[in-house]
């Protein structure tokens, strides 16, 4: 059958980004299930549209191409935003648990190349393809799947490398995003936890607001300022990115606009009365709230399915136990080692985009999971920190030891 690749324009795929998240957020709200295990909003409408669009290439020979140029300038406003909202305190409290974290995650990266390279054996492929279902897609994602897919290809002479990695990158997104929220919910109602504020009260949370919390005070004002700020966090974390780059360290953009925030989030209350009013925290909660959901939307709706359809059963085997191995490696170690409070429970909800998705899905996790349950500061911090710049570093390493 011959394909035709159809492009959607940039404003049409933020546009139809919009829709699927409403209809993402209605779902849940009217779903009790999906409410209960706290699934996230954006993964309804982008698997939905992910699913007509492989409909469309097996049925009409049309593959939709969605030009995803908005989702991550999306992930910079969200970075910002929830820089915005951390305090210097809380970031020196967080060194030890982001050291412990990074140790687990660490050792995890180990035991999922381990298990990749077992299970490609036992399907009768080289072991080495085992690291394509391994820490290359899953913990490095797409980014890190087309980088070492050369050397695949040219140097090991696997030539369906980019099939696998892509592949198992895109269920390990749809697998990230679904065992968050169960996680947390086992562990909060087996060990009766709760979080250090009641979930109904206004502008705590980093991302969003709590399930029927009402908008007091929030006004036109409220938002103008937050995005004022959000853009001023960029500009800032620009700035940082090229000194970074000069000095000879690069780090991903969203960790620089993330530091801009905090930077302005500690100086700015000193230099402007409103800067700490209850209204302007839920502003910039919204505004980061919109930029994760239509970032992962947007994430998920431009998976193309039909890419997995060649070793359909491998990919699918091996991601499953993969996501069977996080579980049971969230429950047993990250909870108990992260101090076995809330906070680790949250923490907990987020390993699964660490280990199987991307800094956005361990996020999204932890938010669903937030405005549930009430807000967890430190999480926000430490996580985004683990998975956004540290476990890459690691990732490389450990990848070439594997290799070699």
């Amino acid at each position: 059958m011959d394909i035709r690749a159809l492009p959607v324009e940039s404003f049409l795929t933020f546009t139809l980004a919009i829709v699927l998240l409403f209809i993402g957020k209605r779902t849940v709200a009217r779903i009790a299930l999906l409410k209960r295990y706290s699934i996230p909003d954006p993964v309804i409408g982008g698997f939905i549209c992910a699913t007509i669009a492989a409909l469309v290439y097996y049925g009409g020979g049309i593959a939709l191409d969605f030009d995803t140029e908005t989702r991550d300038r999306l992930l910079l406003y969200f970075f910002a935003a929830v820089g915005l909202r951390a305090n210097l305190k809380m970031l020196i409290s967080g060194g030890k648990p982001l050291l412990i974290l990074l140790t687990l995650a660490t050792s995890f990266i180990f035991l999922q190349n381990l298990t990749g390279m077992g299970i490609a054996e036992l399907f009768g492929y080289e072991s080495k393809l085992g690291l394509m279902i391994g820490s290359i897609s899953l913990t490095g994602g797409v980014g890190t799947t087309i980088a070492w897919e050369p050397y695949f290809t040219n140097n090991l002479g696997m030539s369906h490398a980019s099939e696998v990695g892509i592949g198992a990158n895109t269920l390990g997104l749809i697998f990230a995003c679904l065992i968050g929220g169960p996680i947390a919910r086992f562990l909060i109602q087996r060990h009766n936890l709760r979080g250090e504020v009641d979930a109904g009260s206004t502008g705590n949370l980093e991302v969003g607001i709590s399930h029927n919390q009402p908008l007091k005070n929030f006004d036109y004002m409220s938002l103008l300022f937050a995005w004022l700020i959000i853009h001023l966090s960029l500009i800032l974390g620009y700035f940082l990115d090229i000194l970074l780059s000069d000095l000879g360290l690069k780090l991903p953009l969203f960790v620089s606009c993330l530091i801009g925030g905090i930077v302005i989030g500690n100086i700015g209350p000193l230099l402007v009365k409103r800067f700490n009013a209850p209204e302007n925290h839920m502003g910039l909660a919204l505004m980061a709230d919109m930029s994760l959901g239509l970032f992962l939307t947007m994430a998920l709706m431009s998976m193309k399915l039909w890419l997995l359809s060649g070793m359909f059963v491998f990919i699918l085997t091996a991601v499953a136990l993969q996501a069977l191995l996080t579980v049971l490696f969230s429950l047993f170690l990250v909870f108990p080692l992260m101090g076995k409070d809330y906070e680790a429970s949250v923490i907990a909800a987020g390993f699964g985009g660490i280990t199987l998705g991307s800094t956005a899905t361990a996020i999204v996790n932890m938010k669903s999971v937030a405005e549930e349950y009430g807000p967890a500061h430190r999480a926000f911090i430490i996580v985004p920190l683990v998975c956004g710049f540290f476990i890459d570093l690691v990732n490389a390493v450990v990848i070439g030891y594997f290799l070699g």
